[in-house]
């Protein structure tokens, strides 16, 4: 569910498309907020790294009672869990250049995803898209923001005037 309040933060990018990005208030240290986004996870993105992971674990992993490039279906839900979660930390990471915003370095940065990845898996058919919604801390990129504040300034400054001859 959506958070109360916050504000709609505009796009500075194309990118993100349906995507939505709120600043629900400062968080501990100066300049650094709490940002709430609703996006929606790529189903090709997600079938790409399934795919990849999928290969790489018939190349180099060794499971007992199965021939050396087989993949066992107990193996299956865990492969696409993890292409999931992939999938969702791209996207989140796509969310901070198209709001124009930094992400924390270490765990300040963590991203909390607000829906339960594996209730999400359960019922995933590859290929198809994954709407969700996470919270994060973050700044606001100084050099982003910084021209589109002159911009608006800029803007301001500009007085319409209307002669009127006597």
């Amino acid at each position: 569910p959506e958070p109360e309040g916050g504000e709609e933060l505009t796009k500075v990018t194309s990118s993100m498309e349906g995507s939505r990005m709120k600043n629900m208030g400062a968080g501990d240290d100066e300049g650094v907020y709490k940002f709430w986004l609703s996006a929606t996870a790529d189903g090709a993105q997600i079938k790409k790294v399934r795919t990849t992971t999928e290969k790489e674990a018939s190349r180099k992993a060794n499971f007992p009672g199965f021939r050396k490039g087989q993949v066992p279906p107990y193996a299956q839900p865990q492969i696409t869990g993890f292409a999931v979660q992939e999938a969702i930390i791209k996207t989140c990471e796509q969310s901070l250049e198209a709001y124009g915003l930094e992400s924390l370095s270490g765990s300040a940065g963590e991203v909390t995803v607000n829906e339960d990845v594996k209730d999400i898996c359960k019922g995933y058919k590859v290929g198809t898209d994954v709407s969700f919604t996470a919270t994060y801390m973050g700044k606001f990129d100084a050099n982003i923001h910084t021209e589109s504040a002159t911009e608006e300034a800029e803007d301001d400054s500009v007085v319409d005037v209307e002669v009127v001859a006597e």
